[in-house]
């Protein structure tokens, strides 16, 4: 299994592993927190990714306009997942000057890494919402999906859905290492109850996001003021 030569890599790529199945985890992160991190990291460990590959959205088609610039939130990132050499950071998504289709970002991948698998991470209630995708058909051409779910949901046993699970749905991690694509496979992971959203507002209002992010992503929102306040100490 080959990598690009580092004039090949894209710039916007840290150095990564060149074998073993690529998690790819996208997001707004406006800002990022402990329950992205944990979610990467458990999927990390249970399906055992050399590499997990953090994939900000530069202009998401399903979401408003993020509130943080593409550059704070790609240093929030870079912040974040500093200090674990397993998670990248990927920004080829915030160079795109139109909306970040997924099928077009595992596109360039696939083409980058032929012989890779591709684990394409997403939560429940995205994969419920799969059939709007721009797409979304193609996605298992291309890339592994990895469904991402807090214990008492329940996947979809009917609709295109169904039909897809039975078809291409597996309970074993080796299927996920023996192909490059086109399986999904649905994990439980701890949901911490945070949300960027709240985060924002929390902010917004004063109020000190210590213990919910990582210190460095504390700091970068004290610093900038991105959310519009900064009266909590950055100490």
């Amino acid at each position: 299994m080959a990598t690009p030569p580092p004039s090949a890599r894209p710039p916007g790529a840290t150095a990564a592993p060149s074998t073993g199945p690529m998690g790819i985890f996208g997001g707004t992160f406006d800002p990022i927190h402990y329950g992205h991190l944990r979610t990467a990291f458990e999927l990390l460990e249970a399906l055992r990714l050399p590499e997990m590959r953090f994939m900000p959205a530069g202009n998401p088609p399903h979401r408003e306009q993020t509130v943080a610039s593409n550059e704070l939130r790609l240093e929030m990132v870079r912040a974040a997942t500093a200090g674990q050499g397993a998670f990248t950071v990927d920004d080829r998504e915030m160079r795109k000057s139109g909306p970040s289709y997924s099928v077009e970002t595992l596109t360039e991948l696939r083409a980058e890494y032929p012989a890779r698998p591709l684990c394409l991470i997403v939560g429940m209630d995205a994969f419920l919402g799969l059939p709007k995708w721009h797409q979304w058909r193609e996605l298992l051409s291309l890339a592994h999906l990895i469904v991402a779910h807090r214990p008492g949901w329940r996947a979809p046993t009917m609709g295109p859905l169904g039909e897809m699970l039975v078809d291409r749905g597996t309970g074993a991690i080796a299927d996920l290492h023996a192909a490059v694509a086109g399986r999904i496979y649905i994990h439980a992971v701890t949901q911490l109850e945070i949300s960027s959203t709240e985060l924002r507002s929390l902010i917004g209002a004063g109020r000190d996001p210590r213990y919910l992010m990582p210190d460095g992503v504390r700091r970068i929102i004290h610093d900038s003021g991105c959310y519009a306040r900064k009266d909590f100490a950055k100490g």
